[in-house]
């Protein structure tokens, strides 16, 4: 009878320390998705229409930017041009303020060169010890463009 439990204890042990080949089901890869792919300049045509809306209102203009900026991109120049005058149709200096920094953090390059290209006239302050122009901060430029 003691050999009979040696016998079974070992072929036990024996089929645990067998390594047992693991296989995994295939994965699956679909795409869930029926709608079609966005193109850059649809895109760019649907922001620009939703901040050229004339019925624009201070929440739904915060709320695009935030969905604008939530897709860790930089936005074209003409949606940027567009909620800026979306800002300025609202008299809204605080959300103009936002935008421009939210660019100033995204696009971190140089944001001034960016901003050129929104047609934004980037003015220098003419410093009295040097009569050398420095740039202005994103604070002046939107009261410049803006107003």
């Amino acid at each position: 009878m003691f050999r009979a439990v040696v016998r079974l204890s070992t072929s036990g042990v024996r089929s645990l320390a067998r390594i047992r080949p693991c296989y995994s089901a295939p994965l699956a890869s679909r795409c869930y998705s029926h709608a079609k792919v966005e193109t850059d300049e649809e895109f760019d045509a649907r922001w620009v229409t939703y901040f050229s809306k004339p019925d624009i209102d201070a929440w739904e203009l915060k709320k695009g930017m935030n969905t604008l900026i939530g897709y860790d991109l930089v936005p074209e120049p003409k949606i940027l041009d567009s909620a800026l005058r979306a800002c300025r149709r609202l008299n809204d200096l605080a959300s103009a303020i936002r935008i421009l920094e939210a660019v100033k953090v995204s696009y971190t390059a140089s944001p001034t060169t960016y901003l050129n290209k929104i047609n934004i006239c980037i003015f220098g302050i003419l410093q009295c010890s040097r009569e050398v122009f420095r740039p202005l901060d994103f604070s002046h430029i939107v009261m410049l463009a803006l107003f």
